[in-house]
Order: structure tokens, then C-alpha cells, then sequence
């Protein structure tokens, strides 16, 4: 935090402070003031010189100060399209006072009451004008979860922020894979079991052809017709099972 400027006590006003900070901000109309006291028991008439009247706006720039009082003057810069180089400002003011007559009025307060012309005790201080960086916001404090920790845990977790985003895209390569490779392991399980399907059904028929050739020899010999329906149903009942 800066330290205001020191004031200046004059016998007639004192003023504070000695040097006007503009926060400076490009576009942008910007005030400070500066304070005029009067510690006497005189009536003391002032009045405010630029070096640059075309860019600043002071007021009151002429008026009066009562005996034991205080005047606060308001300094606005006008609103500039470009950043001086280095920040740097060579501008300047001027506080002129003079003891005015008892009872005077700021419209009583002329020009001509400030020249070396009339006889009058003056005094004058001057004032240089500074720019100051505009002061920065604070930065946001992140907020914690109902558990106590931190926004940003949850952030990641959710795939919110730099390193969820990592999370995110390493999820997003390794998902793939893993179904890549569960789609791998059941076309392989559902081609040995089409083998084995194969492989017994060729066993199968290898068996019923041997049924039919026992049968043919023992039809020759007279052998029972039930037994061939027996063995017509065993082939039946192994075919189903096999399909099953």
C-alpha cells in the first residue's frame, strides 16, 4: 500500500497532498482530490493552474477558503486513447492562495487578485501528477466440498480442469481398448464352441453310421425290430442334447 504524499504548510494554505495519483486506465475518466486548510483567521482566496488544461477538469478551480476550515478541490484526467511511455507523467499544478478581504465570495474571486500586480501576499505551491497501476482484483479462493476438499479433486475427477482433462482423454483411449478387447475374447469363446459343436456332431454321425451298420448286419440275421426303434430314439436323444 502506497504512503500518501506529504502537504505543504504554508502560512496561508496548507495542501494535501503534494502529488496527484491517477490510477491509470486507458478510456477511462479518473479522479483524485486534493485537500486546501486554512489555519489562520483570515479569509484566503485560491486558485488552480495546469500545464495541461485541455486534460484535466478541477473543481472548484477558484474559491475561497473561511478562516479555520477546509476546501476539498476534485481533479479528473479526461479519458486517454494511449499509455504514456514508461507510465511516465510530466504534468503539473499550481496552487495559488492570497488573504482576501473578510466577508468575500467565490464570486468575488477574480484573476487579477493572483498577479504581482496587486500588492497582494501570495503564495504557491506546486504539485506533480503520478500514474499508478490500477489496483488488481483478488484472485477467486476455490471452494471445498461438503467432505472438505478442495473444488479442484472433484473437478478432476469429473473431467473439469487441466488435469481432468488429461483424465478425460486418457478414459477416452483406454475405453476403446477394453472394449476392442472384450469383443476379441467372445468371438474367440464362440469359435471354439462352434468347433466343439462341429467336432460332435461329426462325432455323432460317426456313431449313427455305426448303429446302422450293427443294424444291417443284424437285420440279416433276424434281429428285432425294437431294438431298431431303441437305437432310432438314442440317436434321437443324443441329437438333442447336442443342440442343446
Amino acid at each position: 500500500m502506497a504512503t500518501p504524499a506529504p502537504a505543504t504548510a504554508g502560512e496561508l494554505l496548507r495542501v494535501e497532498p503534494l502529488e496527484l495519483r491517477f490510477p491509470f486506465e486507458l478510456k477511462k475518466q479518473i479522479s483524485c482530490s486534493m485537500q486546501l486548510s486554512n489555519h489562520t483567521d483570515d479569509y484566503i482566496a485560491f486558485k488552480v493552474k495546469t500545464t495541461s488544461p485541455k486534460k484535466y477538469s478541477v473543481r472548484p478551480n477558484t474559491g475561497v477558503v473561511l478562516p479555520r476550515s477546509t476546501c476539498d478541490v476534485v481533479v479528473t484526467m479526461q479519458a486517454q486513447r494511449e499509455t504514456p511511455p514508461d507510465m511516465q507523467c510530466k504534468d503539473k499544478f499550481l496552487v495559488q492562495s492570497v488573504v482576501a478581504p473578510a466577508g468575500i465570495t467565490v464570486k468575488d474571486v477574480t484573476g487579477d487578485m493572483f498577479t504581482k500586480e496587486s500588492g497582494n501576499k501570495m503564495e504557491e505551491v506546486k504539485l506533480r501528477v503520478t500514474y499508478v497501476a490500477p489496483p488488481q482484483p483478488p484472485s477467486p479462493v476455490p471452494e471445498e466440498s461438503e467432505e472438505g476438499s478442495p473444488s479442484r479433486a472433484s473437478e478432476s475427477e469429473n473431467g473439469d480442469g487441466p488435469a481432468g482433462g488429461f483424465t478425460r482423454a486418457l478414459r477416452e483411449r483406454i475405453e476403446p481398448q477394453d472394449k476392442s478387447i472384450e469383443a476379441g475374447a467372445l468371438i474367440s469363446k464362440l469359435t471354439e464352441e462352434k468347433n466343439s459343436a462341429i467336432q460332435q456332431n461329426h462325432r455323432l454321425r460317426q456313431e449313427l453310421d455305426l448303429v446302422r451298420q450293427v443294424i444291417s448286419k443284424r437285420r440279416g440275421g433276424g434281429f428285432s425290430f425294437i431294438i431298431v426303434i431303441i437305437v432310432a430314439l438314442i440317436g434321437i436323444i443324443l441329437g438333442y442334447l447336442m443342440k442343446s
